[in-house]
């Protein structure tokens, strides 16, 4: 179990997506923690600290440029990954962007250089 320093949360309201990440990520000796929408995520990262997240950009209820919003208010420093399957979005400079589906090297690589930083 995720304990109050963890290296990566992953939000997306599909369960085989966040599975498939954690699984990949913790091969790679990762600490991964999981949120289902944006509420959940944002109700961890008041109880965890995180190096890293990765956001799916529709979800259901906040979606996920709601939910980087309400994170960057929480921790401004954090580092977020956009997880789209709908190509380049217009965002801020500063937040990275994945699209799906996407291959679990290009994820890994993505995840290291962030980690690395």
């Amino acid at each position: 179990m995720p304990g109050p320093n963890c290296d990566i949360l992953v939000i997306d309201d599909q369960a085989g997506v966040r599975w498939l990440i954690r699984e990949a990520l913790i091969d790679e000796g990762y600490s991964v923690d999981q949120a289902a929408n944006g509420y959940e995520a944002l109700a961890k990262l008041g109880e965890n600290k995180y190096r890293l997240i990765l956001l799916d950009v529709k979800m259901p209820g906040m979606n996920g440029l709601e939910t980087l919003q309400a994170i960057k208010k929480v921790d401004s420093q954090v580092p977020v990954v956009m997880m789209t399957a709908y190509g380049e979005l217009d965002m801020e400079e500063t937040v990275q962007q994945i699209t799906k589906p996407f291959d679990l090297n290009e994820l890994r690589k993505l995840v290291r250089e962030n980690l690395r930083a």
